[in-house]
């Protein structure tokens, strides 16, 4: 009979785990979701949602896999932000942390806090509260790369229903950029960029306003001939 067994390694080695931020958008402003720490270190503090990669667990998976259990929420856009691996960020061990950024629509998730989380809430991106390990670190980081992508990559649709006006849309990256943006201006552009769709019909606001829809597959379609998302 055989046996399989773990290798032996002659130096320590660092433990490995995801964390997520969360970005919402829900009308007044932009949003982070954090979770509260169930257990030590940083018992009820607050942080992102994350946790410890399994052996057999690719990345990805883990930070899907851990989203759900802390949160309910499963992003459908999840992207690898940066690697943070201070020596000093977790008091438990050696832990190197790969982190993502996700962007979803808050009302369309109901958060569900389980396994290492006590709770689960949406905090407005400048009234945070003080947060676990080095996790303001994180969000800083993360902060910084959506504002500069979504100038560049038409990753704000992600935030939105999947019909929406110009007004709504304008709202939208000005909440992000947290600047005022001229309407004029704005309106020619992404009108330029014919990767929204007329959907012929009218939003119940006042005054009525037309619907609109992003295309991807124009998107896809224009990427390929060189076309570059710019605003």
């Amino acid at each position: 009979m055989s046996y399989t067994t773990m290798p032996t390694y002659k130096y320590p080695r660092p433990a490995l785990s995801v964390d997520a931020v969360v970005f919402g958008v829900d009308g007044v402003g932009l949003k982070l979701l954090l979770i509260k720490r169930k257990a030590p270190p940083f018992k009820n503090k607050w942080a992102l949602p994350g946790g410890f990669v399994q052996i057999k667990e690719t990345l990805d998976a883990a930070v899907r896999r851990e989203l759900h259990e802390e949160t309910g929420i499963r992003p459908t856009y999840l992207e690898q932000l940066y690697t943070f691996g201070d020596p000093g960020r977790d008091p438990r061990e050696r832990v190197v942390s790969v982190a993502y950024f996700a962007l979803v629509r808050p009302s369309a998730h109901a958060l569900a806090a389980a396994s290492d989380a006590a709770d689960a809430q949406w905090f407005g991106v400048d009234d945070l509260p003080d947060t676990a390990f080095d996790h303001r670190d994180i969000i800083e980081v993360a902060l910084k790369r959506l504002r500069a992508k979504v100038r560049y990559a038409p990753i704000g649709f992600d935030l939105l229903p999947e019909e929406f006006t110009l007004a709504a849309l304008q709202a939208l990256y000005e909440e992000i950029l947290e600047r005022s943006l001229d309407k004029r201006n704005f309106r020619k552009k992404i009108i330029g960029t014919e990767l929204l769709r007329d959907m012929g019909r009218m939003a119940q606001t006042v005054p009525p306003a037309r619907l609109y829809r992003f295309d991807p597959e124009a998107y896809a379609r224009l990427t390929k001939l060189g076309f570059n998302f710019e605003l």
